[in-house]
């Protein structure tokens, strides 16, 4: 059997380093590397005779045109945002180029990243995206709703990371330290005020290590053609929800603070917040404290897959992450 070659974009992000480095412990393909910086691959071994950088912009994929053209998998995390243009430029124009000099014949899957923002409970992209969204949710709807006619659409298995964790805030760990995981230290900040506060929202997390598994057993496992009337398949990769209340208890726990009478967080409380707070918040933002509930079903695991989560509760985040406890 012919080795695989994997094409992994954003391979030097948090997600795109966990699921690097699972390849190489877990499978014999040859792994593309698409990146910008070599420096910033800090969990993996670019000596390792698996590993075969491809240095440069991902909007200038002529320039591997030869190796686009080779690759039998592609894992695509790469992403911008924060700039309208360039959030475009990549999360939309970008990735049709790229999957343009794919060769049709030999590519067997491609698996998207997107997020789950841009989806209801049942799985379905909402409008609201589109009209509310941040130019990051607006172009990775945009990008979403193009990929679902794509030629190769029956190839692609969009994947759905709720809130991700990963790395570690005690610089004990090679692997870059998520932007989820960094706000745990601002969210300590402000668990002296959250603890007086009953709120009722639900959420999912994962982490990046989780992550790793799910999309490593999917690039090393026979594709199954997906043929729908409905888009493209579409995985939420997810632990079960937790609510924020159940969160608010499980810092507190972690920190050896005491538990204290809550109020309630009615929408007129939260206005009251908004204004007195420096909080500064966006249409999205505003739509997000509308949904307040952002759960999926069904979601994916390790589980799923015959795995097992590194971690599948939030305490079990907390000790992965390094966060100081008493």
């Amino acid at each position: 059997m012919n080795t695989q070659k994997i094409l992994i974009t954003g391979a030097s992000g948090c997600v795109g380093q966990y699921i690097t480095k699972w390849l190489m412990n877990n499978s014999e393909a040859q792994l593309y590397l698409w990146i910008r910086d070599p420096k910033k691959l800090t969990a993996i071994d670019i000596d390792n005779q698996k590993i075969k950088l491809l240095i440069g912009d991902l909007c200038e994929p002529e320039k591997f045109s030869t190796q686009l053209s080779e690759v039998t998998r592609v894992i695509h995390t790469a992403t911008a945002w924060g700039d309208p243009k360039r959030a475009y430029e990549v999360n939309v124009i970008a990735i049709k180029k790229m999957l343009g000099m794919l060769n049709p014949s030999l590519i067997e899957q491609i698996i998207y990243f997107s997020t789950a923002s841009v989806l209801d409970q049942n799985l379905n992209p909402i409008s609201e995206a589109f009209t509310y969204g941040t130019e990051y949710i607006q172009t990775k709807a945009q990008c979403l709703s193009e990929l679902e006619s794509h030629a190769l659409a029956e190839k692609i298995i969009a994947v759905f990371p709720t809130l991700v964790f990963g790395g570690r805030l005690d610089n004990t760990s090679r692997f870059p330290t998520s932007y989820l995981t960094e706000g745990l230290k601002e969210a300590m900040r402000w668990l002296w005020l959250a603890r007086w506060i009953k709120a009722f929202s639900k959420f999912h997390f994962i982490h990046a290590a989780d992550i790793a598994f799910i999309c490593g057993y999917l690039a090393t496992t026979p594709h199954i053609p997906f043929k729908s009337n409905f888009g493209l398949k579409k995985l939420v990769l997810a632990q079960p929800y937790i609510d924020i209340d159940e969160t608010i208890q499980t810092l507190l726990k972690w920190k050896g603070m005491k538990k204290t009478p809550q109020i309630p967080l009615w929408p007129w409380l939260t206005e009251l917040l908004i204004k007195v707070l420096p909080i500064k918040i966006n249409r999205w933002d505003r739509f997000s404290i509308k949904q307040r509930n952002f759960v999926y079903s069904p979601i994916i695991t390790p589980e799923t897959f015959g795995g097992a989560s590194v971690a599948s509760s939030l305490t079990e985040v907390l000790k992965s992450s390094g966060l100081s406890h008493k």
